[in-house]
């Protein structure tokens, strides 16, 4: 694959994430779906990318310019085996560059207006 600054996958392994990523935006969770309704219309004031493949990782939610990464969790990130995949995936993400930023899907449901204001806080404006 073609270097344009960040990390990516080899190209048999790119391919098979793209169609991965491709899925999961057909079949977004209800807090994904609010998430990406404010984000896509410029709500935040950069543009997002939802689905976004890094390295071996398909993130949820990528703020390029920023180099931010916005994961809404379920239920299952709360499984023990999940919670240490969690823990490794952020450390090779953050130890590219990236800054993570996790929120539950109750939170985003009940309220956004909170998530707007932190992730906000993460984001370059220049």
């Amino acid at each position: 694959m073609q270097n344009r600054g960040w990390q990516v996958a080899d190209t048999i392994e790119y391919n098979i994430l793209k169609e991965n990523a491709k899925a999961n935006r057909c079949k977004q969770t209800e807090a994904e779906s609010i998430f990406w309704n404010i984000a896509k219309g410029s709500g935040f004031g950069e543009k997002c990318r939802r689905q976004y493949i890094i390295g071996e990782y398909i993130v949820d939610f990528f703020f390029r310019k920023s180099r931010l990464i916005v994961e809404i969790d379920g239920g299952y990130h709360c499984a023990d085996e999940q919670q240490k995949e969690d823990v490794i995936r952020q450390n090779w993400l953050e130890q590219k560059g990236y800054k993570v930023i996790r929120f539950s899907n109750e939170k985003v449901i009940c309220n956004p207006e909170e998530i707007i204001k932190i992730v906000k806080k993460y984001l370059v404006y220049e």
